[in-house]
């Protein structure tokens, strides 16, 4: 019995240690949280009479469009794990060209890696921000995943990734929200993504600050209602933000199809990582898009499609995951999503490209 007790002790030992060995290696976000804003001296103010460009991106940290990783088919045997330095290296200049092509006020960014062990453990934004030509002296980012070791075969070792805002113009505050995380064991949840929403107050000469929220949401919670919570809580920041006569913009990866988009239209290895449940109709219901649903249905649709799915059996645009809103007191002026040439062969996401009018504010 001794010996039987003894046994029992250390491996609730070993497992304690486990534990906090899991607990202090990974990240964790309280609900809300300031986060850090780096600004140059003299970044002006925005001037309210001026059209406003925003660019949104998901950026695949910089892999480029020549790899199918682990995860880009339903079981999960992509043969890769990570991109090369070349490869990073090419797509770097390939995002940095297009952003220097179109010249947005602000750029938002998604999946943008900082000490990850796939992409050398770079800080992403520091690679790509002098290739920018000093258009951006203000900047915010939030982690949504950071750990030191993931014991996942196809990633074993440290993981960092976050949405980052770049602003032509002078950025007052951010802050970081947590989203609802999917349902897991205590071990899967401390070394699993923790999505964001990154928010940002820009100031506006003689008005109230523009607020810029950038987000991505869950992609691999099929079977829960992880992307009904995400939504939600997204519905009540906005609700809070209109309650207070803000206006904003909101933009990320939802990861979810327009409601009135079925399935059926997608190969099956496409249609695998979505629910018929239309998640996201609550923000189309209350809020604008810069692409309608009639738009995102209508014989154009392959026009708004911002996905390219890195498996080879798809290959090709085939759906739209990605999205703008933006509140009652803006005007949108023109959108676009950039399907061609460096913006095509970059990332498995298209960047989206709205301008607006803030003069009706």
């Amino acid at each position: 019995m001794k010996l039987f007790k003894r046994i029992l002790l250390v491996l609730l030992s070993v497992f304690a240690l486990l534990l906090l060995l899991v607990y202090f290696s990974t990240f964790h976000p309280s609900d809300l949280e300031s986060v850090q804003v780096k600004c140059e001296e003299g970044a002006p103010s925005l001037e309210s009479s001026e059209p406003i460009k925003v660019l949104s991106w998901n950026v695949q940290y910089f892999a480029g469009r020549n790899r199918v990783f682990w995860y880009d088919v339903p079981d999960e045997t992509g043969p890769d794990v990570g991109p090369s330095r070349v490869e990073i290296e090419s797509t770097l200049k390939k995002v940095a060209n297009v952003i220097l092509e179109r010249d947005p006020d602000f750029v938002l960014f998604q999946e943008v890696d900082d000490g990850a062990k796939k992409t050398y453990s770079e800080n992403q934004s520091e690679r790509i921000l002098p290739l920018l030509s000093d258009r951006y002296p203000c900047q915010t980012e939030a982690f949504y995943w950071k750990a030191g070791f993931v014991p996942h075969p196809k990633i074993m070792g440290s993981v960092g990734m976050k949405l980052t805002i770049f602003s032509k113009y002078k950025i007052l505050s951010a802050s970081r929200h947590q989203l609802p995380t999917p349902p897991a064991d205590p071990i899967t949840r401390q070394l699993q993504l923790k999505r964001a929403v990154l928010e940002a107050s820009v100031d506006v000469k003689d008005k109230k600050p523009l607020v810029l929220l950038n987000t991505h949401f869950d992609a691999f919670s099929m079977g829960t209602d992880t992307m009904q919570r995400q939504v939600a809580f997204v519905g009540q920041l906005l609700d809070k933000l209109d309650s207070e006569k803000s206006e904003w913009i909101l933009a990320g990866d939802f990861n979810l199809l327009p409601p009135g988009f079925s399935r059926k239209h997608l190969h099956p290895n496409g249609a695998y990582f979505y629910s018929d449940d239309e998640e996201i109709s609550p923000l189309f219901k209350k809020w604008n898009s810069t692409a309608s649903l009639e738009e995102l249905n209508g014989p154009n649709q392959e026009k708004f499609y911002t996905h390219v799915p890195n498996d080879p059996q798809i290959a090709k645009p085939d759906r739209t995951i990605d999205y703008m809103f933006y509140s009652k007191g803006l005007t949108k002026k023109e959108y676009i999503v950039l399907r061609e040439g460096e913006a095509l062969e970059s990332s498995d996401h298209l960047p989206l490209e709205a301008t607006f009018s803030l003069e009706s504010r």
